[in-house]
């Protein structure tokens, strides 16, 4: 009896280690990766391409269990029918929204913003009612829509070209009337115009020979000081980084002078953790409230681009004595981290 008395509370240990560590990645695919905390949950999604999933969990880090539901399959033959990219599930006074970016048959040129619906307070019951296309009044290409609300204002902001002509994205802010309206014209608060920024080139017949990216705008806030961190560079490269901005104004968010760019990424490929093109990020904070996490993808070796080898990843931030987010560097697979603080 004594020896299976002891088996069993080894075995039990062993589960219970296993419940409070992690290595990353901590599912095997998935660009994109965003997450919504609510009511004791989160509520996790990643690019698929075709369709909408939406994942439910008390551990981001134990994603590979969690409870999942497909909540919307791209039609065929629409404007929104491809290239489901970067989704983020949104509560918005008691609903759910999500915003995506889609584009027509696989023509990039097509890529805007939609929007979803669902009016039930629980993201697994009622259904996501598809609601319409999401834009500023000049209606540009646009993907990588992130929503927050400042001071009882919704804001959105986003990745886009400046005309119609694909070789550089920039970074947009608008307000919204409404989780399903923008209101009235975009304002550009970011260009990529470093070194670090502009790593794009491409060889192929269908795109441009070279393309400067920022885009997957992320909006932090910590003690009112407020930050938009951004992805750089092109995802097809190993350079793909994160960016920031800083806001330096006072209440006018769509005042361009007031965003400051920081002169050198905050997150960027390191060769000795093997860990290459982290990007697209998005920021949570763990279920006691006390620790700032980031969510990002990133692939395992180097020259795997913009694929499904791309896979979601976490690890904790922190921040310095100016108030400003420190990233460190991006964690490699084989290091054991303490899953976020209950």
């Amino acid at each position: 009896m004594k020896k299976y008395l002891i088996l069993f509370l080894l075995i039990a240990s062993a589960g219970y280690s296993q419940q409070k560590t992690f290595t990353n990645p901590i599912l095997p695919s998935g660009a994109d990766p965003y997450s919504t905390y609510y009511k004791g949950y989160y509520y996790y999604t990643n690019t698929l391409q075709d369709r909408l999933v939406l994942w439910k969990t008390k551990d981001l880090s134990d994603l590979k269990n969690a409870q999942n539901r497909v909540i919307w399959k791209a039609p065929k033959d629409t404007d929104y029918s491809a290239d489901i990219w970067a989704p983020e599930f949104h509560i918005i006074n008691g609903k759910w929204y999500v915003y995506f970016a889609a584009d027509r048959n696989g023509d990039n040129n097509t890529h805007r913003m939609y929007v979803l619906e669902n009016k039930s307070s629980d993201p697994f019951k009622g259904n996501f009612e598809f609601k319409g296309k999401i834009a500023a009044k000049t209606d540009k290409w646009a993907i990588d829509g992130n929503v927050f609300e400042h001071k009882k204002q919704l804001y959105m902001i986003w990745a886009g070209w400046e005309g119609d002509t694909n070789g550089q994205q920039n970074i947009y802010i608008a307000k919204m009337k409404s989780p399903l309206e923008i209101d009235g014209d975009r304002v550009m608060i970011s260009a990529p115009t470093n070194d670090w920024e502009t790593h794009g080139a491409l060889h192929d017949d269908v795109n441009p020979p070279q393309v400067n990216v920022n885009e997957g705008p992320q909006f932090l806030e910590k003690n009112g000081k407020i930050f938009i961190v951004f992805s750089a560079s092109g995802c097809w490269t190993d350079f793909y980084a994160l960016g920031l901005l800083t806001f330096n104004g006072d209440d006018n968010l769509l005042n361009p002078n007031a965003w400051k760019k920081s002169p050198e990424p905050i997150f960027k490929q390191s060769d000795a953790a093997k860990v290459y093109a982290p990007g697209h990020n998005s920021f949570f904070k763990s279920p006691d409230g006390k620790e700032d996490w980031i969510l990002y993808h990133a692939n395992s070796n180097p020259g795997e681009g913009c694929g499904n080898k791309r896979s979601p990843r976490m690890q904790k931030i922190n921040w310095d004595a100016n108030g400003f987010p420190v990233l460190g560097e991006p964690v490699s697979e084989g290091t054991r981290l303490a899953i976020p603080s209950k």
